[in-house]
């Protein structure tokens, strides 16, 4: 063999991985998360799981990056290890379909419709098309669809440049002699697992080895063994993809190892055990890429069959090999949630940014209950409700500081227009959720100081204070569920009652100022509601802006300021309107009334104060 054909198989061998590499981006891309979300939420039965399993990694044709998912979704506790099994092993199937694909490679034939079937005919069309896809196409789920055409072309025509770069080593002596070599089941296996490993593709070695079988020269005896050792190989992708994951989903990974090393020990141990008696004809067969494919197939399929039914020995062994420590079951369940965000799902852009919105209107729900909470406390104090406020307060300072390390490794990561919006919107909200428990808990600790001091609000301030606490527990209400259910109807009534709210805000202040001149309140007291009173206002800003955020989202910008005054321009009857419902609904008793029922007790006090001097006299 040449330095040239060297290079051709070199060449061949560099579009054949890069094709593979970007047709399964390509892919995931177009699924659009689908695949992940599929695996997450139909995994309920092992046999179901494993039909999944197979599907999702024909479709994305890696079973290496199905066995990160399912460690990511693991580690995640999205699913448990005992679902994520058959995934697993449906994944050792899903990856023939690669071989059978490269097998096409092999046709030959003189008829014009069959030859069409063999790549190196029909690559060149599928790439064409997908350039023109890809170049001439404005949208962008056209573009992608483009760019898997175009990788399946660059993969096939790699396979065809490393079959034609191969031909000449039929008649080297040296190459049969290597081939020979892999006859030995030991040095086969071990060729087939350093080969994997170093690729990190079980297909990417199976398809070198078909493109070897098209020379004619390698036997079935030789090229088995090497199949046995891709096999172990495969595993290595996911132990990869473990590494500074949870106890539970190294256990995940470790499955696949296991589950490897043991169906090739058995089928090792047994066939060539046969074999020695028998002497199996296959052994003697040149290889093919069709034969190939089939070996392997029937080899997993068969493996699966056999072992789904066992599934629990192969989860016993593993969580042997790594045991269930006291620390994961004690684990909070706040950080168990927070698990949902997997750096193993960065690889899948929407479905990670999927996990996000799930884990921020699980943030959205705990802010809700901490402000409820809060809210109840200043008029009617416990200890168990102030302790509710500090810990979900905690919780809710968790969930930004993750999402936010979180959303920073997706800043860079190519999104539709939608999902571009959704990222920014919950970039944005996550801090006002923050900030709103904080305010929660400011308004916790002063009810507990007021507790504390045996102090409380007149009747009066109390009267004044529910009707406030009714309008801001509406306008949280509102705004969360605005968020959550991505209503952006319901969004736009938040401003009018923030509106509303800005104005409650200043007349408690007024009347309460009116009766600390008059001596029905203490100083203290008033310092007390100015700050609790401040924090509501302050939370219903928080609330507008979640609202306004949530009504950009077909805007191009997020400039909240702007986009008000656009909004009271367009809208202003519609605001107008609303506003004055909200101010109809929440409105205070009326402040002459209030004046008259204050001033009755001191008349009544006068004129008593006026009987008994007279009656001295």
């Amino acid at each position: 063999m040449s330095f040239f054909d060297f290079l051709s198989i070199v060449a061949g061998l560099v579009l054949f991985l890069y094709g593979i590499q970007t047709l399964g981006d390509g892919l995931k891309k177009v699924s659009g998360g689908k695949m992940e979300q599929i695996l997450q939420s139909l995994t309920s039965n092992k046999w179901k799981g494993a039909l999944l399993g197979m599907l999702v990694t024909a479709v994305i044709q890696s079973s290496g990056a199905t066995i990160v998912m399912v460690v990511g979704f693991v580690n995640s506790e999205i699913m448990s290890l005992r679902q994520a099994v058959g995934v697993i092993l449906g994944a050792n199937i899903g990856t023939t379909i690669t071989a059978w694909l490269l097998s096409l490679t092999g046709i030959q034939s003189n008829n014009i419709v069959l030859a069409m079937f063999k790549p190196a005919n029909f690559s060149p069309i599928v790439g064409i098309i997908g350039v023109f896809m890809m170049m001439m196409s404005k949208k962008q789920r056209q573009k992608d669809i483009g760019g898997i055409m175009t990788s399946f072309a660059v993969l096939m025509i790699g396979m065809d440049a490393m079959s034609s770069g191969a031909a000449p080593l039929a008649n080297d002596p040296k190459f049969t002699g290597i081939l020979t070599a892999f006859s030995n089941p030991i040095l086969g296996l071990l060729a087939g697992l350093v080969i994997t490993v170093i690729l990190q593709s079980s297909s990417a070695s199976i398809g070198i080895l078909q493109s070897i079988s098209l020379t004619g020269v390698l036997k079935m005896g030789s090229a088995i063994p090497v199949i046995m050792g891709e096999n172990i190989g495969s595993a290595i992708t996911g132990i990869m993809g473990a590494i500074g994951a949870s106890k539970n989903a190294r256990r995940a990974a470790l499955t696949q190892l296991v589950y490897c090393i043991m169906k090739t020990s058995v089928f090792m141990i047994g066939f060539y055990t046969l074999n020695a008696i028998f002497h199996f004809p296959i052994m003697e067969q040149t290889a093919s890429p069709v034969a190939v494919a089939l070996f392997h197939s029937i080899f997993n399929i068969a493996a699966v069959v056999i072992m789904l039914p066992i599934s629990d020995l192969l989860v016993n062994i593993v969580e042997r090999l790594v045991p269930v420590t006291d620390d994961e079951k004690a684990e909070s369940e706040s950080r168990k949630e927070l698990k949902m965000l997997d750096t193993k799902f960065i690889t899948s852009p929407v479905f990670a940014l999927d996990q996000c919105k799930k884990a921020t209107d699980k943030m959205a729900a705990y802010t809700q209950v901490a402000l409820h909470t809060a809210i109840d406390l200043v008029l009617e104090y416990s200890d168990e409700g102030a302790g509710k406020v500090d810990k979900l307060e905690k919780t809710v300072d968790d969930y930004e500081d993750t999402l936010n390390s979180y959303l920073v490794t997706m800043t860079n990561m190519n999104f539709s227009p939608k999902d571009s919006h959704m990222f920014t919107l919950v970039m944005h909200v996550i801090g006002d959720f923050e900030r709103m428990t904080d305010h929660a808990l400011n308004i916790m600790q002063s009810a507990r100081e007021m507790h504390e001091k045996g102090q409380e609000f007149s009747p009066k301030a109390q009267e004044e204070l529910r009707i406030f606490h009714a309008a801001l527990e509406d306008i949280v209400d509102r705004a969360i569920t605005a968020f959550q259910d991505v209503d952006l109807r319901l969004a736009s009534t938040v401003e009018p009652l923030e509106d509303v709210i800005d104005g409650l805000n200043m007349e408690v202040k007024r009347r309460h100022v009116r009766r600390l001149r008059k001596g029905k309140c203490t100083i203290e007291l008033g310092i007390a509601l100015e700050d609790i009173t401040t924090d509501y206002e302050r939370i219903a800003d928080h609330c507008n802006n979640i609202a306004v955020y949530l009504s950009q989202m077909n805007e191009t910008g997020f400039e909240k300021h702007d986009y008000i005054e656009h909004l009271a321009d367009a809208a202003k009857a519609d605001f107008l309107r609303q506003a004055e419902d909200f101010e109809t609904k929440y409105q205070l008793p009326d402040q002459k009334a209030a004046d008259l029922e204050a001033e009755e007790p001191e008349k009544e006090a006068k004129a008593d104060k006026k009987k008994k001097k007279k009656d001295k006299k």
